[in-house]
């Protein structure tokens, strides 16, 4: 299954203290900081007037209350979706993120109680496949660990380090799929 050929916009959450101190979140339920807060204020005008016509975001508070700061900016409909929830990183979360995130990212080993890459990677291609019939272009507010999976999807380089609130416009080119940010 390979994603429709729709462009759509791509944002990270805003900094937590989780990314702050360099530990990975995964499922935990960490709120933005200040500096993430005003991080998504910052991104929402890097937005406006691009065609977005919705907003679906991970329902985790970090990618939700960032998607809310911006759309009160672009003022459209916004729904949740479960699926684009962060990954499940097991007994590492909390952790800092070392040589076992590599190690994950490669698919040479799993963290104990932890979601695989291969499993992120089939839920990201899933919910893209569903989410992205809607009418183009759509703002999704995700998470890292999850672009990194969709970015795989896309046949992108995997280890590439997602900015937080860093607008990034996904669209299909010719030869697949090209990712561009915006700052």
């Amino acid at each position: 299954m390979s994603l429709p050929r729709a462009p759509f916009w791509f944002l990270r959450h805003g900094q937590t203290d989780y990314n702050a101190r360099g530990v990975s979140q995964g499922s935990v339920d960490i709120p933005l900081n200040a500096t993430g807060i005003a991080q998504a204020h910052k991104a929402a005008p890097l937005l406006e007037g691009r065609g977005i016509t919705a907003v679906i975001a991970s329902p985790m508070q970090r990618a939700l209350v960032t998607a809310e700061i911006v759309n009160q900016t672009l003022n459209l409909p916004l729904t949740t979706e479960p699926n684009l929830r962060e990954v499940v990183f097991g007994g590492m979360e909390g952790q800092p993120l070392g040589t076992w995130f590599a190690d994950w990212l490669n698919g040479i080993a799993t963290p104990e109680g932890a979601e695989s890459f291969a499993d992120i990677t089939t839920r990201a291609r899933i919910v893209m496949s569903n989410v992205l019939t809607a009418p183009a272009p759509l703002l999704i507010v995700s998470h890292g660990a999850f672009f990194r999976a969709l970015r795989g999807v896309m046949g992108l380089e995997l280890d590439i380090r997602t900015e937080n609130a860093t607008p990034i416009l996904c669209e299909p080119v010719a030869e697949g799929w090209r990712a561009t940010k915006f700052a």
